[in-house]
């Protein structure tokens, strides 16, 4: 299997003994290799190439060219695209109108990106799931669309330079995250920590104020937490295939019961892998001295400004909500930002559909994203319609987060079935196989627990004095970023 994959992976073949010696595609031994060298080189950066040592375009044109290369060691000529990408939005960011050029860019970049998933997918390598070109796109789409909608709000258009370090810096053009642009400009001018030392609530000492706050702790706990995943994901994934749910020979003779329990076991362990590369990732940028945010209350810094998952909040999540509020928080930042908040229709199921359309074009992930949508506004009823009875005492809550706990992690792996099986067929004969029960009983809750439309709620919210009195909840769908904790 690995010498199979090698010979279809576009980029380097330098490591192609170590490839076939650890038995693993070498596109994703690739990926790894320069995520490691990219760590090594964010240290140098930070300490060699730091604001108060060298200017702004020599961190800019280091940052862009090293990112460059990384792709292209990786994808080969594929690594293109992303130039390509960029260039075209760049050009309707100048040529076009501040009025409409956000939707522009919006349509080109993700058409473009859904162009190239298509060839990769039915042209050349349908199911081959691993390292590809269009994973760095998908972030660069990120970042090309939130820039549009700030320049259309009023910020500043960037120079080509600015522009290109944003979109393909080394930090971030393996695995993201996508971030503010406004955020990685203050950390390529040195800004980041003066602007930070004055929206911080937490102790401001004299030593605080004059030195850089070290990432090393930080980087050494996510680094650790990397080790620790790829360990548990390589011992138990392929003890614990998703893939076995759907045999006919498991699915005739296993309790259904124990089917549950598996499913939980097999997706428990998929999940490792998301761990290991989005932590890194986080790392890489925290060395280079990139997503800082603050201090905690004990004077303690942050470095959690552009994590993209909370693990523990992750696997205890009581809600469907929470669950997604903690997982791929910088895509669920941009979801919000680019179309929840604006889309005046139905915005849960338009969030959803984007989402499913900037993830690619398997069937498998509409599949998910639909139920998704289903599960979110089941949830959303039940959490208006019966939590409040079980707030009156300590018992009755830890009763309903034990219960709500169990239901929320059966709906996730119910729901993320069709995104790890990709096709139709595989993903219908285990939805069959559990008689779409769980699709029925979200339709059960919708229709008799409705809740009122958005609007609406508002509407009662800003006639209330009460209400207007009171502190409020932050909107279902809204991401659970304001990371006054650390990342996990």
């Amino acid at each position: 299997m690995a010498t199979e994959t090698a010979s279809s992976c576009t980029g380097s073949s330098l490591l192609q003994p170590i490839s076939e010696i650890i038995n693993l595609p070498l596109d994703q031994v690739n990926f790894v290799v320069c995520q490691l060298f990219a760590l090594l080189t964010a240290l140098w950066f930070r300490l060699y190439l730091h604001p108060s040592k060298t200017s702004t375009f020599v961190r800019h044109v280091v940052a862009t060219l090293l990112g460059f290369y990384l792709a292209l060691f990786c994808f080969g000529w594929y690594a293109l695209h992303f130039l390509v990408q960029s260039g075209l939005t760049y050009s309707i960011m100048i040529f076009a109108g501040v009025e409409h050029m956000h939707k522009y860019c919006f349509v080109v970049a993700l058409g473009y990106l859904t162009f190239c998933q298509i060839t990769r997918v039915y042209v050349f390598d349908y199911g081959m799931y691993s390292a590809d070109f269009t994973g760095p796109m998908m972030v660069i789409t990120q970042k090309i669309t939130s820039l549009a909608f700030e320049i259309h709000d009023g910020k500043r258009m960037p120079s080509l330079l600015e522009y290109l370090s944003y979109n393909c810096n080394f930090m971030g053009i393996l695995a993201g995250p996508t971030c503010s642009y406004n955020d990685y400009i203050a950390f390529i001018e040195g800004t980041a920590y003066r602007l930070k030392h004055l929206e911080s609530n937490g102790k401001e000492n004299g030593k605080c104020k004059q030195l850089d706050p070290s990432p090393k702790k930080d980087v050494i706990h996510k680094l650790c937490t990397c080790a620790v995943s790829l360990l548990v994901y390589l011992s138990v994934f392929r003890t614990c295939p998703v893939e076995r749910s759907i045999e006919d020979g498991f699915i005739a003779t296993t309790p259904f019961h124990l089917q549950v329990a598996y499913l939980y076991l097999s997706m428990l362990a998929t999940r490792p892998k998301y761990y290991f590369v989005w932590t890194l990732a986080d790392a890489i940028n925290n060395a280079a001295g990139f997503g800082f945010n603050g201090y905690n209350k004990d004077g303690t810094p942050r470095w959690d400004l552009i994590s993209n998952l909370r693990i523990l909040d992750i696997e205890f999540a009581t809600s469907f909500k929470m669950f997604l509020d903690n997982w791929n928080i910088q895509t669920a930042l941009w979801l919000k930002r680019v179309c929840y908040e604006r889309c005046p229709y139905n915005p849960t199921a338009a969030t959803f559909l984007l989402s499913a359309i900037w993830h690619g074009v398997y069937p498998g992930y509409y599949l998910t994203f639909f139920t998704g949508i289903l599960m979110t506004m089941a949830a959303r009823a039940i959490r208006h319609n019966v939590r409040p009875h079980f707030l009156g005492s300590a018992a009755l809550e830890l009763l309903y987060d034990v219960v709500t706990w169990a239901g929320t992690q059966i709906a996730i792996c119910y729901t993320v079935v069709p995104f790890v099986l990709l096709a139709v067929g595989p993903s219908l004969k285990f939805y069959r196989s559990w008689y779409f029960c769980i699709h029925i009983v979200c339709v059960l809750l919708m229709v008799f627990l409705p809740v009122k439309p958005r609007h609406l709620r508002a509407k009662e919210v800003s006639s209330d004095p009460a209400a207007l009195q009171a502190p409020s909840s932050p909107p279902d769908t809204e991401s659970n970023c304001s990371q006054k904790r650390k990342a996990s």
